[in-house]
């Protein structure tokens, strides 16, 4: 089970699809599912252009996805991921809600990139089922996949989620303690406000200080540039995510 199709949500469901796994995938509203329907669609469409994937393959992965409004049609799921937005309370909500619809038994995780995944888990009954799955945009393309696991996380559960990303999607598992911004962006948020810091005092032009980090540091993509793809409003949530768990600048 997939709870969301955005940009995030839509990529791990198509991943998962094609992997030849069954999806129930969820959103807030009819005009939501069209638009996460039309995200995976488009994106194996280019993939069947570009020969990474024929015809079939598309037709099955398509096949393999069910769409619904009701979080109640998880309940048959093994697995169940958020991929909400990064607002607290939303997945709060959503996690209080998948507690009530879920049976026993069933892995609950979260895709958050930076808020503790026990802030989490705690808003259901059973924090020992919940763990992190963090994926990384696009889904479709990045090899990387940070699981997490809490205080209470059992090791049957971040096995089975270690399994899942590794055996089942072929991803590259990375796995990290539960704090804030785990590893990658626990690095990674800070350098780019940096960058954006120094825009702002003026020591460089955007421009400059995005070629300078591509050319002087082997970076495929600049900070700024970088910053504007993930989205300023993600960037806010996880700075201020960071600086509530190290309180540091």
């Amino acid at each position: 089970g997939i709870v969301g199709a955005g940009a995030m949500g839509s990529g791990i469901i198509e991943v998962a699809a094609k992997a030849g796994v069954s999806v129930v995938a969820r959103d807030i509203s009819p005009e939501a599912i069209e638009a996460g329907q039309a995200r995976v669609a488009g994106s194996l469409a280019k993939a069947v252009e570009r020969g990474k994937l024929d015809e079939a393959a598309r037709d099955a992965a398509l096949a393999a996805i069910t769409w619904t409004t009701d979080l109640a049609d998880m309940a048959g799921c093994q697995m169940v991921i958020e991929a909400a937005p990064e607002i607290l309370e939303l997945k709060l909500a959503i996690f209080r809600e998948l507690d009530a619809a879920l049976p026993d038994g069933v892995v609950i995780a979260t895709n958050t990139s930076s808020i503790p995944i026990i802030d989490i888990a705690m808003a259901t009954g059973r924090p020992e089922w919940v763990c992190g799955i963090h994926f990384f945009n696009p889904a479709t393309v990045m090899k990387l996949v940070e699981i997490i696991e809490t205080q209470r996380t059992s090791p049957e559960v971040l096995a089975a989620a270690s399994g899942f990303a590794s055996d089942v999607l072929g991803k590259r598992v990375v796995v990290c303690k539960d704090r804030s911004g785990f590893v990658v962006n626990a690095l990674l948020v800070p350098f780019l406000c940096q960058a954006i810091a120094m825009y702002e005092s003026g020591h460089a032009s955007a421009d400059d200080i995005d070629e300078a980090m591509k050319l002087g540091a082997g970076h495929p993509m600049g900070p700024l540039a970088l910053s504007d793809m993930i989205g300023l409003d993600v960037m806010l949530s996880a700075a201020e995510s960071l600086h509530d768990e190290y309180q540091e600048r």
